[in-house]
């Protein structure tokens, strides 16, 4: 999710959790709340109530608590299970015929059945719209959905694709009633009819109310009488306000590094307190291998001798990141460290100088490094200014920065007027496939003309036919060992994770973990 294309925001508040959190905010024993309507604030906004249209954070975290899938992902887990539907499998060997039989009794908030037409309805709607803010892209192997019956979905891929269940898992797998949504165009009246936990009885530009669903039938336990989630529209201060005059129970999103900093170290009673978590969101350098400049390997070789990682996260991030070797994150099947392994940790003019010389460059290299303001956090133009300034250091470079409105900057992207120009990554699903297959698979997401053969015709089609995640070690390690080598990206770092809470509020180690599903129906609080 190119935060998502919109996929990241500061590697701040949310994104994913490959363990337990620490702090306050976890539920344990019979301290759980009564019931309470739980008040939850983050920065960013919901862009989208219909679920072809929707591929950021806020909109997946509405349909996450709304809309049911067929399968979802448990606390803590990274496999999904069945949830609207009894029973999913793979249905011949070659991964390309996936078989759903849905629960008895399903409804949707409305009171309407929830049969197989319904979900045969909201895949076909999704890919038919094809909306550019959409999931759509997602699912470039499902060939058709068929319906043998009321129960009964089955899903024909054109191609061996064996991540299709953590797909349809997530919020790109929500089920729409038929009657309430066109066929043909996204809704626009704000409305979101699902067989979630809940439903949402009101959104506007300051806050969405949602009430618990008492047609819902699935796997989530409420713990609540319902959430209201307000948005902050990209204020920081005011988040954080909020959080320590007690007007929001839960800061989930958006609070800066040095905010968390600073209320990691405050002892004043406010009753509000840190609670910490790993998270696979991810940031890269990407070069455009067509430049004239960032195309030559010795100059990205140079910039990879370079780049001091743990500086940028003690100066720029204040700790609440952690150094990125590997475009596989830590915590995900597959994850290997090739770029440390390849260039180091530590700094090195002599190495860089070397690259440059073996590829036939002398005197400075004038570069600019491309940035933009906020979508991908607001410490990224201090970082791409951080790194400018120790590629300068060096003496061997002759860099700048430019920061532009993000619309600006994707359509310079397309265009290939950039030749250094950063992305940052949350993923849709916990798997390796996720983070190599769109970068660089076949038409990738970075448009920087990078393609390899050995990545497109082999290792990602032979990653994507096993069922047997665990069995893909191999050729992900393979796959990362070329990017290295090849240096189209340059992974820099790994987010942390961070949200405040309120005293007596629980159950917020559930909402954090490496399936990005913030779970509205584990949170409680005290009355």
């Amino acid at each position: 999710m190119n935060i998502r294309n919109q996929w990241p925001v500061l590697p701040i508040v949310a994104g994913l959790a490959s363990g337990l959190l620490t702090g306050c905010g976890t539920e344990t024993g019979d301290s759980a709340g009564d019931g309470s309507n739980v008040v939850v604030g983050m920065s960013d906004d919901v862009l989208a109530t219909d679920p072809a249209s929707g591929y950021d954070p806020g909109s997946w975290l509405l349909f996450n608590n709304v809309f049911q899938s067929l399968l979802s992902f448990p606390k803590g887990a990274t496999e999904p299970q069945p949830e609207a539907a009894e029973t999913c499998a793979f249905s011949d060997a070659a991964t390309t015929v996936y078989k759903c039989t849905l629960k008895d009794g399903l409804k949707f908030s409305n009171g309407n059945e929830l049969t197989s037409k319904d979900v045969k309805f909201s895949f076909d709607r999704m890919l038919k719209i094809n909306d550019p803010d959409g999931p759509a892209i997602m699912f470039p192997t499902l060939e058709k959905v068929e319906t043998p019956d009321e129960r009964t979905v089955v899903f024909r891929l054109n191609t061996a694709d064996a991540t299709f269940p953590s797909k349809i898992a997530s919020g790109a797998g929500s089920i729409v009633d038929h009657r309430e949504y066109d066929a043909d165009g996204l809704r626009e009246d704000g409305r979101a009819v699902g067989s979630g936990p809940y439903k949402l009885d009101s959104i506007d530009k300051g806050h969405a109310v949602f009430s618990v669903n008492e047609n819902y039938k699935g796997t989530a336990e409420v713990k609540n009488t319902g959430v209201t989630l307000k948005f902050f529209d990209g204020d920081q201060t005011a988040l954080k306000q909020a959080i320590q005059n007690e007007e929001v129970d839960i800061a989930y999103r958006g609070l800066t590094a040095s905010d968390i900093a600073d209320m990691e170290k405050a002892d004043d009673g406010t009753g509000a307190e840190v609670v910490e978590g790993s998270s696979a969101e991810v940031q890269h350098l990407v070069f455009n291998m067509d430049h004239p400049v960032a195309g030559k390997l010795g100059v990205r070789k140079a910039i990879a001798h370079l780049l001091d990682r743990e500086a940028l996260i003690r100066d720029v991030y204040q700790g609440t990141a952690t150094p990125l070797y590997s475009i596989i994150p830590a915590g995900i099947a597959g994850h290997n460290t090739a770029f440390f392994d390849t260039y180091g940790a530590r700094p090195s003019k002599a190495k860089a100088a070397e690259a440059l010389r073996e590829d036939g460059i002398t005197g400075k290299v004038k570069l600019t490094l491309w940035s933009t303001p906020s979508r991908y956090g607001p410490a990224t133009d201090q970082e791409l200014t951080a790194i400018a300034g120790q590629l300068n250091a060096s003496g061997l470079f002759d860099a700048d920065v430019k920061s532009v409105p993000f619309g600006q900057y994707e359509k310079d992207i397309a265009a290939g007027k950039y030749g250094v120009y950063v992305k940052g990554w949350v993923p849709d699903y916990p798997d390796a496939d996720n983070f190599t297959a769109p970068f660089f698979g076949k038409g990738n997401v970075l448009n920087n003309n990078y393609e390899n053969g050995t990545i497109t015709g082999s290792l990602i089609p032979r990653t994507a036919s096993l069922t047997n995640r665990a069995a893909t070690d191999k050729e992900f390690g393979e796959l990362q060992d070329i990017v290295a080598d090849e240096l189209p990206v340059l992974p820099v770092w790994q987010a942390k994770q961070y949200a405040v809470v309120r005293d007596g509020v629980y159950g917020l180690e559930y909402c954090l973990d490496a399936s990005t599903v913030f779970r509205f129906w584990e949170l409680s609080k005290d009355a």
